[in-house]
């Protein structure tokens, strides 16, 4: 039986100035940011399909709280131009410090006595997902064959979602951070993009321990689409207008007729 966190608690713990979202702010600026939008993007869907949407909100504003140990080696935290540090890094040490911000957020959090609730939440919201581009580099260093890569140094530790609201933040997180690197131009773009995600986490096995319905998963695509769409409001194709020709000029323009 899931624990019920009060309502309250959550309320409390969701004030700006708790101590723990103040360290977000601080010292990782740009994923508190991210958590922001995430925390919109999941609630909606939340609202849409009957999940709880404060537990799923709060949940989400911590996700990340890991990442403020380590900001700069997250890229929504660096600087445009700035070098990346994980350029310098072998694939499996830069895998292994994006995937600490996990463990680090669970830390913080029992640091500072947020409930088991919210740190599912930070524990969940990767599920047993593989670290993608530190993976794909390790397999292109070693010539193309997998069978020298071993994955699981790639691997978060999960365990994957398993509750509505914890799989609603891993679908958030990824379309969120997915639009934010490729900036869809159109409705049509952030739709595919959002389906994209969804279909990867399933394929992935990663919804199995949940009881999302698959036309769960189209409420969920279509409310995502909707609130992202009003973030990045894309670019709405006008139609052209023939410039109309310009009025003859009077030769002598008319003078206004004065009464007396």
């Amino acid at each position: 039986m899931v624990m019920k966190t009060p309502a309250l608690q959550l309320m409390e713990i969701s004030r700006p100035d708790h101590k723990l979202l103040q360290l977000i702010l601080r010292n990782a600026p740009g994923t508190y940011q991210h958590s922001l939008q995430v925390a919109n993007l999941a609630e909606q869907a939340a609202e849409q399909i009957g999940a709880d949407t404060l537990l799923t909100r709060v949940g989400a504003l911590y996700h990340d709280v890991g990442k403020a140990l380590n900001p700069v080696f997250f890229i929504e935290n660096q600087a445009p131009g700035s070098p990346n540090p994980h350029d310098e890094l072998d694939p499996v040490s830069s895998a292994q410090i994006i995937i600490k911000h996990v463990t680090d957020g669970l830390a913080l959090a029992r640091e500072h006595r947020i409930p088991v609730r919210i740190q599912d939440f930070i524990l969940e919201h990767h599920g047993t997902m593989l670290t993608r581009y530190q993976y794909i580099n390790a397999v292109k260093a070693a010539n193309g064959d997998e069978d020298q890569v071993d994955a699981e140094l790639f691997r978060y530790p999960g365990p994957r979602p398993q509750t509505r609201e914890t799989a609603i933040l891993m679908l958030a997180d990824g379309s969120e951070a997915r639009l934010r690197a490729e900036r869809p131009t159109s409705e049509a773009e952030i739709r595919r993009l959002v389906k994209d995600i969804i279909q990867n986490r399933l394929t992935n096995g990663q919804l199995d321990d949940t009881d999302l319905t698959l036309a769960d998963l189209d409420t969920i695509a279509d409310s995502f689409t909707a609130t992202l769409r009003g973030i990045y409001h894309p670019r709405i194709e006008y139609p052209k207008l023939e410039p109309s020709p310009a009025p003859a000029s009077d030769p002598e323009p008319t003078r206004p007729i004065v009464t007396r």
